[in-house]
């Protein structure tokens, strides 16, 4: 078990990432009371490994009341009318400021959850316990949570830090092979853009991360969070630079997310755009080809998509991405590579030069 601390004043917290400790929820929950009740939140398809169960029957350990919900699987979940039916729940359920929420799941029920914390009451407290490698790397931290709009991925949300992060990286195991190729994609940016030891790492050990190697996983989950609580550290809200770094391929992943109707999940997509960034880093002259090569061939070891799927046009593309977050006065904003291991936000690009394509 490790434990990374993300610094951030009276908002910090702890990030635990073990295995087989989803028992330990209940007595990382009793620090923060006193707790009215306790709502944990999570999916259908998660629910059915028993997970949720596990982290209720904690809680309940502690004298703490529980309330079990769950929602449908997948990104359909990340709406306006899963929140108001959820809102009206936990209004019936009498839910009240003293309550904490506890996300049980993926990135969608870490993002959902987040949301109707932050917006329930005026404000409740949240935990995250996320059961996925994209979660776990990613999603579950730095208080990132929010809903999409139908043109529009997660562009409508809040920032709220969770009051702790239990990652069990068991439940890995029981990931389909898609959503843990999702994650791995996630895994891959961090390496890519921001860490070149962990990319090297991650090359040498291509094999074992095939497998699901826990020892690997346990060591890859560590690195990541680490990275990313770092970079939450020093820019909490997205306002110096620092932390936009965090989306190398996010432009163009939510764009491709979108037009298949969010059928192509998230971490495929992030595979998909991070080699269009390479391939336009490669156009700017940020990177050679040798670059580019290098990242295509991990992502193929990693039995991870490359190519854009034929479905997607290229100019709903370039028009989508101009609803991005990262979009400015309405000029494309890209973070690009420069080095493996180093990368930059590249503003006010050619639109020219996407129009042509990649």
């Amino acid at each position: 078990m490790q434990i990374i601390s993300v610094s951030l004043g009276n908002r910090s917290y702890d990030i635990e990432a073990g295995s087989d400790n989803l028992e330990h929820i209940g007595s990382f929950l009793t620090a923060f009371q006193p707790i009215s009740t306790a709502v944990v939140l999570t999916d259908d398809n998660v629910i059915q490994h028993g997970y949720a169960h596990r982290v209720a029957d904690s809680i309940s350990e502690t004298g703490i009341d529980v309330h079990l919900l769950s929602v449908a699987s997948g990104e359909q979940s990340k709406t306006i009318e899963t929140a108001a039916t959820l809102w009206e729940t936990l209004l019936d359920e009498g839910i009240d400021r003293k309550s904490v929420l506890i996300s049980v799941g993926g990135g969608v029920i870490g993002d959902l959850g987040g949301f109707i914390a932050a917006t329930y009451a005026r404000g409740i407290r949240f935990f995250q316990v996320p059961t996925t490698l994209l979660a776990q790397v990613d999603s579950s931290i730095g208080g990132k949570v929010g809903i999409d709009l139908p043109k529009a991925k997660n562009m409508v949300g809040a920032f709220l830090q969770p009051l702790g992060v239990l990652i069990d990286t068991k439940t890995l195991k029981t990931l389909p092979d898609n959503q843990y190729r999702s994650g791995l994609g996630e895994v891959i940016k961090y390496g890519v853009s921001l860490d070149a030891e962990l990319f090297q790492f991650l090359e040498n050990n291509a094999e074992k991360i095939n497998i699901r190697d826990l020892a690997i996983l346990q060591q890859i989950v560590s690195d990541c969070c680490r990275i990313k609580a770092t970079i939450v550290s020093e820019d909490e809200f997205e306002t110096t630079g620092r932390r936009v770094l965090l989306n190398y391929g996010h432009t163009f992943a939510h764009a491709f997310e979108i037009q298949s109707h969010f059928t192509l999940l998230h971490g495929l997509a992030v595979s998909i755009g991070a080699v269009c960034a390479a391939r336009l880093a490669v156009r700017l002259g940020l990177v050679d080809e040798t670059f580019l090569q290098r990242q295509l061939c991990f992502h193929q070891n990693l039995k991870l998509p490359t190519e854009i799927p034929n479905n997607i046009d290229w100019r709903q593309t370039i028009a989508l991405m101009r609803h991005d977050k990262k979009s400015e006065f309405g000029k494309l904003r890209f973070v690009l590579p420069t080095d493996i291991g180093s990368c930059r936000l590249i503003e006010d690009i050619d639109p020219q030069i996407l129009e042509r394509g990649l």
